[in-house]
């Protein structure tokens, strides 16, 4: 892939990335469906709040995103619960998964649907620096008060549902079907608008 398109790509990726949380409570038989470098489909709208407070479940999915809709842009109410949306069928990177005692965090990343070979087949500075945040998240919000305005029945129901599996565990896309190819380490730096592949060290004699 030329450099010009991974551009491309990791731009519509990172370029305005926000978090956004989504709490539930998952089995676990199917918080164990999620590994980390997986990709994973949501087929249906993938409704999720700005606004993290404590965990009001034993699962949360933090999501970055530079593509949610700000539903309070058509209704008011929406406001008050931070509602944003993602279109149907979204395409996810699992980053990291953590757990602590009886609670666990699934960080995903929105990813382009024309960019699955590549996300599946390499990783870059930039998922290692928002995981990093994602971790901090995690371990700082917890045990904080839950947000009131998100313990509605509305809301739970609205995401209750598991992302990238049915009730019953079924993954929505069998990523074992994307090309398998040589891992790449992509280094970007925003800044300048650059980016390396498989750059290598300047120590190592070749």
């Amino acid at each position: 892939m030329k450099n010009d398109r991974l551009k491309a790509i990791y731009n519509e990726t990172f370029s305005g990335l926000k978090l956004f949380y989504r709490d539930t409570n998952l089995p676990e038989d199917l918080i164990s469906n999620y590994k980390v470098g997986q990709i994973i489909q949501e087929k249906g709208f993938t409704d999720m709040s700005s606004i993290g407070g404590g965990l009001s479940g034993n699962f949360r999915y933090l999501i970055a995103s530079a593509h949610a809709k700000d539903l309070s842009i058509f209704n008011a109410d929406s406001a008050n619960i931070g509602h944003f949306l993602l279109d149907t069928v979204a395409y996810f990177k699992v980053l990291d998964i953590q757990r602590i005692e009886n609670k666990t965090q699934v960080f995903l990343l929105n990813i382009p649907d024309n960019s699955l070979t590549l996300f599946k087949n390499s990783s870059s500075n930039l998922e290692e620096e928002i995981t990093e945040k994602a971790k901090e998240k995690f371990f700082n919000k917890r045990n904080s008060p839950l947000i009131p305005e998100l313990q509605t029945n509305d809301w739970k129901e609205r995401t209750k549902t598991p992302i990238g599996m049915n009730e019953n565990g079924e993954m929505f896309f069998d990523d074992s079907k994307i090309k398998i190819e040589p891992q790449k380490r992509i280094e970007i730096n925003m800044t300048k608008k650059t980016i390396e592949v498989n750059k290598k060290p300047w120590w190592k004699i070749w």
